[in-house]
């Protein structure tokens, strides 16, 4: 079976408008959180968001291993969705509660919440990406039922960003702590009923070959040999990124430089010779299109990041009006579903790759257009952040579903699938794409000198807010353009690789019956 219900459409739609009451919620105003009402400086803040999202990749990879190799009469992925989700609700609240305790200890507090929150949102959320790789096998249906993922994911977050200043205003009053502790209450018991929807209304249907299937405990064993290989490279661009001198930015050449030997050295050794989580590693590094998709993934959400972040700030500060925040949002991810929904249309006409191309250059130019756009011009702030939001939305629409492509083109050149790992990139480029864009953004206003508890400093911040609003998010957008000139897989290609796999998935089963 290839189409799918529509009940089942929605019901997979639920999943990410739970996911981002958390995704959303986190990365529009959990740094304003941090800054103006949890007390974090801004450099302690940005690195944070470097730290905890960085090594919370990691887990991802962690995360897509253990799904592919998990075997119950529910499938493989929406056993955890289930599992996870009390414990997503949890963080939520914690990461959002402000405790009376030193500033030393609030910061231990915040590292302890945040990591938290990650690893139950990776626990979630890999899974519940994966699970449209292992739905149907029509590469346009899964454009279709991305489009809905996206729709819901778009409704959460408006729900999040549109209302939360107006929730935090009502349980609160001039409290903003409690105010933010009791609306997460709220998007906590939403979020859990919404992720029930997708568990009970979804079912996986492609089942992966013989191949992959494997001791889930030495390829554990044998993964943690292979962590130093993620790690150091991770913790060097993370150095690199925070600190920008020469000495860091040597380290960072030397470490990439050497793991390209290291994989090199390692595609070369037999397949006979490599464990499980070895395969798994070399037939992603020779996954052209994964590899692709993988820088596609990070520049679309630095610069969805970078955009989403600063806003706050920028209505607030900039615009002089902290409650058009909220009106903004709602505004963006009404525009941002009518993007979504078209984006399937759209690549049936056109084709997948010359659309996202098209909405990245789009987005990233009427994106330039905010530097000019005086304080006063609300309107049109409005109107041309609509105009780029509707073409930004296609961007991880068609990126969850082309991740889909890179599975099965997996299969079709190795005969292994390993849909869990292929979709641990989406999740893995949302934390490390967002924890850099939340970084960026804390440390241009750092560098124009911003306090978020000294009103003085907020005149002199201007001009960084206007950047992070215009060009800095453009440039991630037409690099992101430039790279997916060299996607590989046309759509010829792709209806080459769905008629073969469907043929030798067909052949397996005569041959088991």
């Amino acid at each position: 079976m290839s189409q799918l219900s529509l009940i089942e459409k929605v019901g997979y739609g639920a999943g990410d408008a739970a996911a981002n009451l958390v995704w959303r919620g986190a990365l529009a105003y959990l740094a304003v959180f941090y800054t103006d009402t949890f007390g974090l400086s801004a450099a302690a803040a940005a690195l944070l968001f470097l730290v905890v999202r960085l090594s919370d990749g990691v887990t991802d990879i962690i995360m897509g291993m253990i799904a592919d190799r998990t075997h119950t009469s529910w499938g493989k992925f929406r056993p955890w969705i289930l599992w996870s989700t009390p414990f997503l609700g949890l963080f939520m609240v914690l990461c959002f509660s402000t405790p009376d305790l030193s500033d030393s200890a609030k910061l231990v507090y915040a590292y302890v919440t945040y990591i938290g929150l990650t690893l139950a949102y990776t626990v979630n959320n890999v899974p519940y990406s994966a699970l449209m790789g292992v739905m149907t096998t029509d590469d346009n249906e899964r454009t279709r039922l991305s489009g809905f993922r996206f729709a819901g994911a778009f409704l959460g977050g408006l729900f999040v960003m549109g209302f939360l200043p107006m929730m935090v205003k009502y349980f609160g009053g001039d409290n903003q702590a409690l105010g933010y502790q009791q609306t997460m209450f709220v998007f906590a018991g939403i979020l859990m009923f919404l992720m029930f929807v997708t568990v009970g209304t979804t079912k996986e249907r492609i089942m992966p070959p013989k191949s992959l299937k494997g001791s889930l405990a030495s390829d554990m064993r044998d993964l943690a040999k292979q962590l130093p290989f993620l790690l150091i490279p991770l913790g060097s661009i993370t150095a690199f990124f925070y600190y920008r001198n020469w000495l860091t930015g040597v380290i960072f050449a030397l470490v990439i430089a050497t793991s390209v030997v290291v994989v090199r050295r390692m595609t070369q050794v037999p397949n006979k010779a490599l464990s499980g989580s070895q395969q798994d590693i070399v037939d992603l590094m020779t996954n052209k299109p994964w590899l692709v998709l993988l820088g596609i993934g990070f520049l679309t959400m630095m610069f969805n990041g970078i955009k989403y972040g600063v806003i706050a700030y920028y209505f607030k500060y900039y615009i002089g009006d902290e409650l058009l925040t909220g009106q903004y949002f709602i505004a963006l991810l009404l525009v941002s579903i009518a993007g979504a929904l078209s984006t399937s249309w759209l690549s049936r006409r056109f084709g997948r790759k010359q659309v996202l191309i098209f909405s990245l250059l789009t987005a990233s130019l009427f994106t330039c257009s905010f530097y000019w756009l005086p304080a006063e011009e609300v309107t049109w702030v409005f109107i041309l952040g609509c105009i780029a939001e509707f073409f930004a939305a296609m961007m991880p629409t068609l990126f969850f579903s082309m991740l889909g492509d890179a599975a099965d083109y997996s299969e079709w050149k190795t005969g292994r699938r390993a849909t869990g790992l292929v979709y641990s990139a989406g999740t893995f480029v949302q934390k490390t794409g967002g924890g850099f864009a939340g970084a960026l953004v804390l440390l241009v206003l750092g560098y124009y000198g911003y306090n978020g508890m000294d009103s003085s400093s907020i005149q002199a911040s201007l001009p960084g807010m206007q950047l992070l609003m215009s060009f800095i998010p453009a440039l991630f957008g037409f690099a992101g353009a430039l790279l997916m000139l060299i996607y590989p897989i046309t759509d010829a290609m792709q209806e080459k690789m769905t008629h073969d796999l469907i043929r030798r998935r067909s052949d397996l089963v005569d041959g088991a019956a």
